[in-house]
């Protein structure tokens, strides 16, 4: 039996221990919930990790199965795979655990309320006393003064009247205060009877809740333990595979697999040379050129079907190959030393008998002659330079352009106009050879689905474009400056795989001129009550050298720029009903020489970075075009990215052809989702109250600046509210002054910047009262707009890594977008 601990100790002078007792009963659901979330997340680890050991068992059978080491690469593989089986046996066991714990936070749901209305009457009770303890105290006080007051005047040999008027005062006091302590007694009697038996209650409650819990803790050690022991046995079952598989085992499989014979070569004796023989052989042997020509295939001659499929073995088409005539062939004569004696006769037997028969085109009915001249080389005299440079070689070689080998043979008949002619390269052929034309960023071309280009027309993309689809990259190797970090993956954030989606541009909107500067929209306040701030960083100015003057061997200038928008719906004065969501981006701006850079150089270094405190990151959207990240990393508060530097050239390139004139380029590297935590992560909180009748309307504005929402507190810029009142608006009083637009029926506040060193460090109220034509009003939505330069909400930033870059600027801006209250 345990001590009585709350029937003990919650009670005190104000009586408050019930609601204390009350909310920790209500805080056990709580407990509940994030206990779901914590098994949960743990499956979610466990199931990943699984997944990462399975591309790993893969990778192993994938090895080279050549050289003596081979025959290992199968024990890793079944090792991982028992791994693997154990890690998914812990999902299957915590997902069944989940499923408990949540049977467990109805059946706690449903015993709350009912013990709700069992400790009905002991909350009554509690109020009671309460009332009564307030009331007994002030009748005292009332009692005491009349008392005095009575006293004094008769001391003071006031008139026997107002004496006795003293005197039915105090009395009618007196009567009231024994009163109160009568009905204090009697409510003390009956709060306390309740109280114990809640009290108890409440313990009893919390004690089965707590046993509960430690069961469910209890399975989930268990589930935990029992994988860590199967783990065990699979790493000494991994052990001795290994000391099983001795050098002697593997020197052996291979001599038995891949053996060439155990005979050694005999020996070779010396053979005198037979003069006889040798004469014989050097006789002049004469030579028997094969005529041929073109015929028709006899498909009744086996010896032709031979021949066609010899032939087509070759990789010719059918019907390519004339057949050989042997026996028909013209063999001419030789002389002594084997060269050809041309034969008598006149021009028409030459060309009867010659190569070119009448079955070819017309064109080529005579026999093509050749003229070669040989010219001699030519002094150098010192003025002529007929030796090309190293550089003139290099220029040379870097634009000869491969072309791609042609699937079939060109045909002798072929004219020359026709090989002339320029070859319109089909839908299929633009897609695979034509990367320049092709745009990422494009809505009609989905991550996995092929597009089809038309072969007549290609229009040319408003924007640079990424080279590569993100499903044809292979990652390039982690660069070795960074070192490999351990395997595992990350945790507390999910990171989304999907094509890059930057924000819709117009058709006729070049790439940017400056650095980190993108045309920004914003409604006007006066004009649209949907309020939406630009999520562009600012114009910087780069400290990095010249564009034109960039160098390959110098620092490469890179800027950043950070930008959130915060949005968040407040209802009424209930914090709990604010519905908030932050999401930002990132962006680079690389200036205008790297270009010629990163082009001039074949293997450019390759630029990585770290994104750090991203802890409070919910969501991270990396550019897949562009980008490459290790999903098996497992710092959960940073996470490296490095570039593909082959798309990055190809992207940086489309834009300077597209905007040769601008000094910067801006590239959208990833998109992010920051948790937020209702009304704590909104850097202004707001309230508004409404009071409508016939012919006016109050209406008032509570604002309040929320530091804690910040990574690095700042004040709070271009704060404008804006608020639509109906009703026939003749007239308007506001405090502080406000601005009234008849046409649109709405009132603008423009207030001074915001921050912790404003007034009432920056908590304040807006009140309006409007006199109304038409009332009454109905409540309508308020519209906040403000901006922050300078820091962000999330506190997300960056590193670059490596040498070869620099990072000359960072811009970090947060705003809102849409940021709206009801009553």
């Amino acid at each position: 039996m345990i001590t009585p601990y709350f029937l003990e100790s919650f009670w005190g002078e104000k009586n408050n221990g019930f609601d204390v007792l009350y909310h920790n009963m209500k805080h056990g659901q709580i407990s509940s919930k994030e206990l779901t979330d914590f098994i949960r997340e743990r499956s979610t680890i466990e199931e990943a990790y699984a997944r990462s050991m399975t591309k790993l068992a893969k990778s192993a059978g994938n090895f080279s199965q050549l050289g003596t080491f081979a025959p290992v690469w199968d024990v890793f593989k079944s090792s991982t795979e028992k791994l693997v089986s154990c890690h998914m046996e812990l999902v299957r066991k915590l997902q069944e655990l989940i499923k408990e714990v949540q049977k467990y936070v109805e059946e706690q749901a449903k015993a709350h309320k009912k013990t709700k209305e069992e400790v009905a009457s002991t909350l009554e009770a509690v109020q009671n006393i309460q009332t009564i303890s307030q009331a007994l105290q002030k009748s005292k006080e009332i009692y005491n003064a009349k008392t005095v007051e009575q006293e004094r005047l008769r001391k003071e040999g006031a008139t026997q009247r107002d004496v006795d008027k003293a005197g039915v005062k105090a009395k009618k006091a007196t009567e009231t205060y024994k009163a109160y302590v009568e009905k204090y007694a009697t409510a003390k009697s009956e709060f306390e009877q309740k109280m114990t038996e809640t009290a108890q209650k409440f313990q009893d409650i919390e004690e089965n809740h707590i046993l509960h819990m430690k069961e469910i803790i209890q399975s989930y050690s268990q589930s935990v333990n029992e994988t860590h022991i199967q783990i065990g046995e699979l790493h000494h079952e991994f052990v001795r595979n290994v000391e099983n598989t001795s050098v002697e085992s593997l020197i052996q499989k291979l001599s038995e697999s891949k053996g060439t014979g155990k005979e050694r070569p005999g020996p070779i004796e010396f053979e005198e040379c037979n003069t006889a023989i040798a004469t014989e052989g050097a006789k002049p042997r004469k030579r028997k050129p094969f005529g041929i020509r073109r015929k028709d295939k006899d498909t009744d001659s086996t010896e032709s079907t031979e021949v066609e499929a010899a032939n087509t073995a070759n990789g010719a088409p059918p019907g390519y190959y004339g057949a050989i005539d042997i026996q028909n062939a013209n063999v001419p004569q030789v002389d002594a030393e084997g060269f050809c004696i041309r034969p008598e006769g006149n021009e028409n037997d030459a060309k009867e008998n010659s190569f070119y028969s009448s079955s070819d085109s017309e064109d080529e009915d005579e026999p093509r002659k050749f003229h070669v001249e040989i010219k001699p080389v030519q002094p150098n005299n010192g003025t002529h330079q007929n030796r090309a440079t190293i550089d003139e070689l290099k220029a040379s070689i870097g634009n000869i352009i491969l072309s791609p080998s042609t699937s079939g043979q060109m045909r002798r008949n072929q004219s020359s106009d026709e090989l002339a002619k320029p070859r319109v390269p089909t839908s299929y052929e633009l897609t695979n050879n034509d990367l320049l034309s092709l745009d990422p960023f494009s809505p009609t071309l989905a991550a996995g689905s092929s597009s089809s280009v038309s072969s007549s027309a290609v229009p040319l993309p408003n924007r640079p474009t990424t080279p590569l689809t993100a499903g044809a990259l292979v990652p390039p190797p982690r660069p070795s400056s960074r070192p490999k970090l351990p395997t595992g993956k990350l945790t507390g954030i999910n990171e989304i795989v999907r094509p890059f989606s930057p924000p819709k541009t117009s058709d006729a909107s070049p790439p940017p001129t400056a650095p980190l500067a993108r045309a920004e929209s914003s409604s006007s306040l006066s004009s649209n009550a949907s309020l939406s701030a630009g999520n562009t960083p600012t114009v910087g100015t780069s400290r990095g050298p010249s564009p034109v003057t960039l160098a390959s061997q110098d620092a490469l200038p890179i800027a950043v720029a950070f930008t959130e928008s915060v949005n968040a719906y407040f209802k009424g004065a209930d914090p709990s009903k604010c519905i908030v969501k932050i999401t930002g981006d990132m962006t680079l701006s690389f200036p205008m020489g790297i270009i010629k850079v990163f082009t001039s150089n074949p293997s450019p270094a390759v630029l990585s970075f770290k994104l750090k405190n991203i802890s409070r990151l919910e969501q991270i959207l990396p550019n897949q075009q562009l980008l490459y990240s290790d999903p098996s990393q497992s710092d959960s508060n940073s996470k490296d990215f490095w570039f593909n530097m082959q798309a990055l050239t190809s992207y940086l390139r489309k834009a300077s052809d597209q905007n040769p004139s601008a000094s910067y380029y801006n590239v959208d590297i990833l998109k992010y989702q920051v948790l937020s935590d209702g009304i704590h992560s909104t850097p202004l909180n707001m309230a508004v109250y409404w009071k409508c009748t016939d012919t006016t309307t109050d209406l008032r504005v509570d604002y309040r600046y929320n530091p804690d929402s910040m990574a690095s507190p700042g004040q709070l810029t271009n704060v404008q509210i804006l608020v639509p009142v109906d009703g026939g608006v003749t007239n308007m009083q506001s405090l502080p002054n406000s601005i009234w637009n008849s046409e649109q029926n709405k009132c603008l506040w423009k207030l001074t910047d915001i921050s912790e060193r404003s007034e009432n460090e920056g908590a304040g109220s807006l009140r309006a009262k409007f006199e109304l034509s038409s009332g009454p009003s109905n409540p309508s939505t308020m519209a906040v707009q403000f901006m922050n330069e300078g820091s962000t909400l999330s506190g997300v930033d960056m590193e670059l890594q490596g040498p070869g870059y620099r990072l000359s600027l960072s811009k970090k801006r947060f705003a809102s977008g849409r940021y709206m209250a009801d009553c």
